[in-house]
């Protein structure tokens, strides 16, 4: 509500809150009425709730004094084993918030969104951790990266997988991402939903946007952009003109590659 009232004061009365749970189904769904009821239809959708997956000792985490350009590589996951717990328990919580919370929400508003006059926008906030590059197995890029052969079905297994490895403490020999690697391959399975979303709703703009190494809550405030430099990508994706790009991968501002 403070939010709310932030906004509303900076001169855009029509901001309303509802409460949403992404995680709870009686949430979501109560999210959908309450757009349904009152305005009929929806015409944009930025899924951009997420959990990073571990438990930091944030004091801990800020005395080693990390650089921008150490994070952004991936180069933290050999200095902050001391600092970051990682349970099977955060790991599921993150994949059930980034992704099937993702899922859960947009399955809710799809009928809303199929009566937008314009053509809705769909925007899932993604991040660099989920780039196919960023993974070194094979096998897994190759399960991510295939437009031809992408399902939801197969996403699932893949992260049964991936749960099944973490538990075995497998995730390094078997190729998975070693940084936040319940966060990576969260947001590697939402740019690769985005595909089957753009495909199966061609009269939409559906896009995945990294918004840079944004300073939140969910890094620990380690980004160094502000977050109204992190909102031109998401913003831009959320107002393309008919017509624009869907099914593809931005970082901040710019096309790149999955």
């Amino acid at each position: 509500m403070e939010a709310t009232a932030s906004l509303i004061n900076s001169g855009l009365p029509n901001v309303v809150f509802h409460q949403l749970d992404v995680r709870d189904n009686a949430s979501v769904n109560s999210l959908a009425e309450f757009v349904r009821t009152q305005f009929g239809r929806l015409d944009i959708l930025v899924n951009n709730a997420a959990a990073n997956g571990v438990i930091a000792d944030v004091e801990g985490l800020k005395a080693l004094k990390i650089d921008t350009e150490t994070w952004l590589s991936g180069m933290a996951a050999y200095l902050v084993g001391g600092v970051i717990q990682q349970t099977y328990e955060k790991a599921e919580e993150c994949l059930d918030t980034n992704y099937y919370g993702c899922k859960r929400v947009t399955e809710s508003l799809v009928p809303l969104l199929n009566l937008s006059i314009s053509g809705a926008r769909i925007v899932n906030v993604s991040s660099l951790r989920g780039e196919l590059k960023r993974i070194s197995s094979e096998w897994i890029r190759n399960e991510l990266g295939n437009i031809d052969t992408l399902t939801e079905e197969k996403l699932d297994e893949l992260l049964q997988r991936f749960l099944q490895d973490f538990k075995q403490c497998a995730i390094e020999a078997n190729g998975w991402s070693i940084m936040l690697p319940a966060y990576s391959i969260s947001k590697a399975t939402i740019n690769a939903y985005t595909r089957i979303l753009a495909q199966k709703y061609q009269k939409m703009c559906i896009n995945c946007v990294h918004p840079g190494y944004v300073n939140t809550d969910l890094n620990w405030n380690t980004g160094p952009m502000t977050l109204e430099e992190g909102a031109k990508g998401p913003v831009m994706l959320a107002l393309l003109p008919n017509g624009g790009p869907s099914g593809f991968y931005f970082d901040q501002t710019e096309m790149s590659e999955f």
